[in-house]
């Protein structure tokens, strides 16, 4: 304690009458508490006789906190009005410190902050640091309550309640927080530790306290938290520009009170990444966020490139592959603000607070995407080492991230453009039914599935319809729907039945499957596939493992087909099983893919019940009808891609169709081929005679030459004219090329030179040759 003055007014009787501030500082008493009271009242011990004598000497006061305090005193005596004794005036001051023992100068020069406190929560004693802290001497603490020496705000109350805690309870408290001081121009993270002061019969006295500053571990712990929130925010959707959303997200305002993420063109698009040159680096602003509403900082508007010269921090970033620091005084700094300013001057008022700047690379499997910009404007600390450290961390985990983004769209737009070009465009090419279509791939990050679809124009105007679904997401999974789409298409022109061709389809998969044992699982697949004959109005269809059609009848009323689906494509060397079912002109006939009423959430009965409900909305047109369907049927995000194929089916009447039985004796060939010539008159298509009556000649005598009864020719008046002969034999036929002296062999070359197109298909009973030739125009 340094040399205080101390002055008191003692009467007559002893009592004190005066007291002066020099007194309360070494006594600890107020002038209220003082006045009044005997004087032996304050004294611990009796002073020695001698020095009462004499006026002078060395006087043993109570402290109010209980200790003594020895002073040295001198009285001067005070005459009252009538001449006698009136009292006396003492002046005192505490006596020459002696050497400091080693408890006292351990407290003082504590690199920590020390403190004791009365139970009134008045300071008694204050260390160098504590001082320093408070940013005034002790002697002007002393004897003050607490309150009265800062302002009045949240964490002082905190701090003062803390304190009265260990004075009532006598617990130690371990109080942490993170405020200013009076002395210091920045906020700093505090550990305090609390604990009673007790003397020697035990009772409690005051409160002393130490605070450490803990900034350092606190800001560590900050930053620790921060890579947590960072692994746990950034990343969670995969798209590009929303990931580097995410990190400008974390790190404003906690790290930086201005960010931006800068990328490549190339990473938002399709393209490889082009060599880096020594010129201005182009960049495209994908994302920045500031502390300020409405991001003043920033020079650059989203979606804008961007050209970095050589020397800003952000190119270096980049050409040296490292974090760049930048504060400010540095030329390099100077020169970057400054072109920033001269760029957008509306927000050089937020600039110019701009004193310390950091530029990271955001690199992900060894190449570079692009940069990531924080800036430091009203947080008065400068990026350091540790922060450079954090943000490397930070924006390695931030370009994986986008990395994994631009991965995926660009896998899910390659998906995509080769399941265009595989599905079907055109639907056109056959008139048994009228049809419409949607594809709708999923959003979920799984990618694009395998669901497709396709419409085959067969022979005899029938037509095949065909749905399918391949297991698994992205570009495998679209190449395995390629290969099924054509496998189908090949096994349909061969004119197979529908459960003979998914028995080959099947025998397929299994094939590829076997090709690499490793992805077995990815090249499972479910298929329908159905044949609708408009002359006999039937549907035969057969499943592998696929969700059955919904038939909407004419009158309205609906129904699921009750299908035996068979296993899926792959297992390999189960059967399927095809069934007929008889349509009336009119009908609708919806194929789907699970995608459509299959999800985790949602109940399957429930979901096919909705889309029978859709299925019956009146609606313009088919394509009309999809949409209302998709609309009805599918959640707002639906989870797997969706496959929906409508086909309103159309029949042909007898009127356009003639069919006779043929014997087989060459002499009735001309008999038939007259009946085939009359028919075409009454058709009004007499145009077509001379082909006609060529091709019905040759098909019938192959029929009679090299087939087996029963013969029989079918004429079809349909968008093309169909000349079908049929007979018993299975014996396929083939074209060949005559010899100059051949007499026979030319028949089916002139069918084929004439006709449009022409083939053959197996029958139950045998097969079946057909030949198609265009209509003249009406």
């Amino acid at each position: 304690m340094e040399r205080v003055s101390a002055a008191a007014i003692i009467d007559v009787q002893g009592v004190v009458t005066g007291w002066s501030e020099g007194a309360r500082r070494v006594t600890g008493l107020t002038a209220e508490e003082a006045v009044g009271r005997p004087v032996r009242d304050l004294l611990a011990e009796q002073p020695p006789p001698d020095a009462v004598a004499a006026l002078t000497g060395t006087a043993v006061l109570r402290h109010r906190d209980g200790s003594t305090v020895a002073v040295n005193v001198t009285a001067c005596p005070v005459l009252a009005e009538d001449g006698g004794p009136g009292g006396y005036v003492i002046t005192g001051a505490p006596p020459d410190r002696h050497e400091p023992t080693l408890a006292e100068r351990a407290f003082q020069q504590a690199s920590m902050s020390m403190s004791i406190f009365d139970t009134d929560q008045r300071y008694l004693r204050l260390n160098e640091v504590a001082c320093k802290v408070m940013g005034v001497a002790e002697e002007a603490l002393l004897g003050r309550p607490f309150p009265e020496t800062v302002e009045d705000e949240v964490h002082s109350r905190g701090f003062l309640w803390h304190l009265r805690q260990v004075a009532e309870t006598g617990m130690p408290i371990r109080y942490e927080s993170y405020t200013g001081a009076p002395a210091l121009n920045r906020e700093h993270a505090w550990t305090t530790d609390m604990w009673p002061v007790r003397d020697s019969s035990g009772a409690l006295i005051g409160t002393a306290l130490a605070a450490f500053d803990s900034s350092d571990q606190y800001w560590a712990r900050q930053r620790l938290a921060l890579l947590n929130e960072a692994a746990a925010t950034i990343g969670t959707t995969l798209d590009v520009v929303r990931t580097a959303e995410e990190v400008v997200g974390v790190v404003v305002p906690r790290f930086a009170d201005f960010a931006s993420v800068d990328l490549f063109d190339w990473v938002l698009g399709a393209d490889e990444p082009p060599a880096l040159a020594g010129t201005d680096i182009a960049l495209r602003r994908v994302a920045h966020g500031s502390g300020t509403e409405g991001t003043p900082e920033a020079a650059v508007h989203l979606g804008e490139v961007d050209y970095y010269p050589p020397f800003s921090p952000p190119a270096r970033a980049i050409l040296e592959s490292r974090v760049v620091l930048s504060q400010a005084g540095e030329p390099a700094f100077t020169r970057w603000v400054a072109e920033r300013n001269a760029r957008a001057p509306a927000g050089r008022g937020h600039r110019l607070g701009a004193h310390s700047m950091m530029a990271v690379p955001l690199r992900a499997r060894g190449t570079t995407l692009g940069v990531a910009v924080f800036v430091r404007i009203r947080e008065p600390d400068d990026y350091g080492d540790d922060d450079a450290v954090f943000a490397e961390e930070l924006a390695s985990r931030a370009a994986v991230c986008v990395d994994n983004a631009r991965r995926f769209a660009r896998e899910r737009s390659t998906a995509l453009s080769l399941q265009h070009n595989l599905l079907p465009r055109g639907l056109s090419g056959q008139a048994a039914v009228e049809v419409a279509h949607r594809y709708r791939p999923s959003g979920s990050q799984a990618g694009i599935g395998g669901d497709w679809f396709d419409v085959i124009p067969l022979s005899g105007s029938r037509v095949a319809l065909v749905v399918g679904d391949v297991v698994g997401h992205g570009i495998p999974s679209s190449a395995t729907m390629g290969r099924l789409c054509t496998a189908v298409r090949t096994l349909a022109d061969v004119d197979l039945p529908p459960d003979e061709l998914l028995t080959h389809l099947d025998d397929l998969v299994t094939h590829l499957a076997g090709d690499d044992t490793d992805e077995v699982a990815e090249l499972g697949a479910t298929c329908l596939y159905s044949v609708y004959d408009p002359v006999t109005r039937r549907l035969t269809l057969a499943a592998a493992g696929h969700p059955p059609p919904v038939l909407v009848l004419p009158d309205g009323s609906t129904r699921v087909v009750d299908l035996n689906a068979g296993p899926p494509l792959g297992v390999g060397g189960l059967p399927f099983e095809a069934m007929d079912v008889e349509l009336p002109e009119g009908s609708l006939v919806a194929l789907y893919t699970d995608g459509l009423i299959e999800d985790r959430d949602r109940d399957i009965d429930h979901s096919t019940a909705e889309l029978c409900r859709a299925l019956t909305a009146p609606a313009e047109s088919l394509d009309a009808l999809c949409d209302t369907v998709l609309k009805a049927v599918l959640p707002e995000d639906p989870s797997d891609d969706v496959a929906l194929l409508l086909a309103r089916t159309r029949a042909l009447g007898a009127d356009r169709i003639a069919t006779w039985d043929v014997l087989p004796d060459p002499e009735h060939v001309a008999a038939t081929r007259q009946a085939a010539t009359d028919q075409l008159t009454a058709w009004g298509l007499d145009e077509a005679a001379f082909v006609t009556e060529l091709v019905v000649s040759e098909l019938v005598t192959n029929a009679i030459r090299y087939g087996a009864p029963p013969i029989q020719l079918r004429l079809i008046r349909d968008r093309t004219l169909i000349c079908e002969v049929s007979d018993g034999s299975s014996t396929s036929p083939h074209l060949r090329r005559a010899h100059a002296y051949d007499e026979g062999g030319r028949g089916l070359l002139l069918v084929a030179q004439l006709t449009q197109r022409w083939g053959s298909r197996q029958t139950d009973s045998g097969k079946t040759i057909w030949a198609e030739q265009p209509l003249p125009p009406t």
